[in-house]
């Protein structure tokens, strides 16, 4: 992360429905095993945000135009993070998005394949990409989170809700990003996935190939995966982490928070138990939803330090620390 000059946030748009639809009223409690009724009943969550049928690129481009109307400044490029299913295959969501949005001249592209951590991902490689080209001023980073099916309820992981997020880097924001790691496990690639080729979408099922190796093996590489990554990120900073102010994360399930308290010996702010509780897992929108929440709420000091942690289903891992 080394460069000269500094790259912040300029701007973050969160887009939320305002509709909440309990878990235990959702239309596939009714077909679920007893085993992902209990988890569903025990992750912690308990309504989700529900959007009327559209596209995560919709909702995404919306977020978009909505956050480029108070922007006087168009930006250079667009980085949209990959949706759980493409809206058309051989196609381009990230363009859909810019023609959407009415985004002339801005290059855009999709990163994907890294599951919750895209928009940590998306931050620090937007970081880069400014820092490489001091023609370039500002990046627009966007997501839309929508099931990938018709059911919410991914056990063993989470449930899904609605929403969406577009935020921009810029030269001189605030917060400035401070110092950025990320690392993956490729052997992990294929832990979970829907079986889409030889099934009409309504049979459509995420699948997870062993709940073992989840729960446990990659409980286990993420718990030292990211200790040592906070360390790392902490260390490039010289800070420790009695200098942190706050600590963020997806969110996933509640007892996350308690294992990651625990792992790492810092405290996760209730900010994010309560998105989780009233809004679901909104894949790499969460960690956005949360820091964007946290910084409305005014109760850090300039120059506090900000850890936002995320991780993934597919063994990626992110640790980004952000000046206020």
């Amino acid at each position: 992360m080394n460069g000269t000059g500094s790259v912040g946030i300029g701007a973050i748009h969160c887009l939320l429905p305002d509709e909440r639809v309990p878990v235990a009223d959702l239309p596939e409690m009714g077909r679920l095993s007893d085993e992902e009724l209990k988890f569903a009943e025990q992750a912690g969550i308990e309504t989700v945000g529900i959007f009327p049928d559209t596209e995560p690129t919709e909702l995404a481009a919306l977020a978009c135009r909505e956050l480029m109307a108070t922007q006087s400044d168009s930006p250079d490029l667009l980085v949209h993070i990959g949706s759980r299913a493409p809206d058309v295959l051989i196609g381009s969501d990230s363009g859909k998005i810019t023609h959407l949005a009415g985004l002339n001249g801005v290059f855009p592209f999709t990163v994907d394949g890294l599951g919750c951590a895209g928009s940590s991902a998306a931050w620090g490689l937007g970081r880069d990409l400014l820092l490489g080209d001091p023609a370039r001023q500002s990046v627009l980073i966007t997501y839309g989170s929508r099931p990938t099916a018709a059911d919410r309820v991914r056990r063993p992981v989470t449930v899904i809700g609605d929403g969406a997020f577009a935020m921009t880097l810029v030269r001189g924001g605030r917060p400035v990003l401070k110092a950025h790691r990320m690392e993956v496990d490729s052997s992990f690639h294929d832990l979970f996935k829907v079986d889409y080729k030889h099934r009409p979408w309504s049979q459509w099922r995420e699948e997870c190939t062993d709940n073992d190796r989840y729960s446990f093996e990659l409980a286990m590489h993420s718990r030292t995966r990211l200790a040592r990554l906070v360390d790392e990120v902490l260390a490039d900073a010289g800070l420790g982490k009695d200098d942190v102010a706050a600590t963020l994360m997806q969110n996933v399930t509640a007892s996350a928070y308690e294992f990651y308290r625990v792992t790492l010996g810092l405290p996760i702010h209730p900010v994010c138990s309560t998105h989780l509780a009233e809004l679901g897992h909104l894949g790499p929108m969460d960690v956005v939803l949360n820091l964007d929440r946290l910084l409305a709420g005014g109760e850090l000091e300039p120059g506090g330090h900000v850890l936002v942690l995320s991780n993934s289903p597919v063994a990626a891992w992110t640790v980004t620390l952000w000046e206020v």
